[in-house]
């Protein structure tokens, strides 16, 4: 294993970022080759903590030569939003300077060749970060973007193109479900790593070998060893199934049996008033037309001061917010209904 430190200057003087990148050379130049990254929202720690558990998986296998394809581990892949506190409260989302999502404004390329990304001398702080990961994660066969919700089930975000090729990846990291999308408008890191290859011929973009994927690790509470364990080893898996290491003691992984939706079909219920939000559900109910989801207490103790929130449609709730208080507008949830949503967004979501 080597390691190395990736340095990104600030935007005034004086100031400048560095995180560790470590790198496992497989033993065959033509294997799958794989990055992995957490943490580009700098407060999202389930894929840190999942990261820590699987370097001695990684190790184990470097010594024992059985990494056959390289590996790119990016542990804590922004240092800019870890930094980012305002009155003790972390800020790791947007970019405090230009007010940008940290998981948007990557460079959508028209192929994958990292000579089309922007200079790294150029630009904000934060765009000057985008585009190194890019150029870390441009060429592999995987690229796995660890994130989390507020609160809520396991899941993957893919691309239509990718599915149901990806389906043991799935299997392999035990999620609970896979939402699936077909364009990319917001410059997501994910979107960034697949529309590359989306205009090339088929032979070349591979979509049956090649996996781009943004993980959402249940809820941003949910940060334990037993927990990372798990998610550790369903990271490891994937990459035996992948092929990027050897383990013969590893069965292949089973069919995926979890939820998988488009995009379109999710409804992600905006809160009709502000107040205090008492949940009548959590992630992974099932839930029929016209269930009561939420109930907002606006006016406290008063007639009338309760305002309910009902569901559009049947479906199964994916998420819900971690925290109680509430604007109007604000989404309550995620609902992953068994058809398309009236309200149906195109594009990603908040992630």
């Amino acid at each position: 294993m080597q390691k190395s430190i990736e340095r990104i200057a600030g935007d005034s003087e004086g100031v400048s970022y560095e995180f560790p990148v470590f790198r496992f050379d497989g033993t065959d130049k033509a294997g799958s080759s794989a990055y992995l990254q957490a943490a580009l929202h700098a407060g999202e720690l389930p894929g840190v903590v999942a990261i820590d558990a699987l370097m001695p998986m990684l190790e184990k296998a470097e010594a024992e030569g059985r990494i056959k394809g390289s590996i790119i581990v990016v542990p804590q892949a922004n240092p800019i939003g870890r930094a980012q506190y305002h009155f003790g409260e972390h800020q790791g989302r947007f970019h405090l300077g230009t007010r940008t999502n940290f998981n948007r404004g990557f460079p959508l390329l028209a192929a994958p060749d990292v000579e089309l990304l922007p200079d790294t001398t150029l630009g904000t702080a934060d765009q000057r970060l985008k585009t190194r990961l890019l150029q870390l994660s441009i060429g592999h066969d995987i690229v796995l973007d660890l994130h989390c919700d507020d609160e809520g089930l396991a899941y993957l975000y893919v691309h239509a193109r990718l599915w149901p090729a990806m389906a043991d990846c799935a299997a392999a990291m035990g999620v609970d479900a896979v939402i699936l999308w077909d364009e990319d408008t917001d410059g997501t890191f994910e979107g960034a790593s697949i529309t590359p290859y989306l205009n090339l011929p088929a032979e070349v973009a591979r979509f049956d070998r090649r996996v781009a994927t943004t993980v959402e690790y249940r809820g941003i509470l949910d940060v334990d060893g037993a927990l990372a364990g798990a998610d550790a080893e369903g990271l490891y898996r994937l990459l035996v199934a992948r092929g990027v290491i050897l383990d013969q003691a590893l069965s292949t992984p089973g069919s995926f049996t979890g939820i998988v939706a488009p995009l379109e079909n999710i409804d992600m219920m905006p809160a009709p008033r502000a107040g205090a939000v008492l949940y009548d559900v959590k992630p992974g109910d099932r839930v029929a037309k016209g269930a009561l989801l939420a109930t907002i207490v606006h006016a406290p103790g008063e007639a009338g001061g309760r305002t309910q929130l009902f569901a559009p449609q049947a479906g199964i709730i994916l998420t819900r917010r971690s925290r109680r208080i509430i604007r109007a507008g604000e989404d309550l949830l995620k609902l992953v209904g068994d058809s398309k949503s009236a309200d149906a967004r195109s594009g990603t979501l908040e992630d």
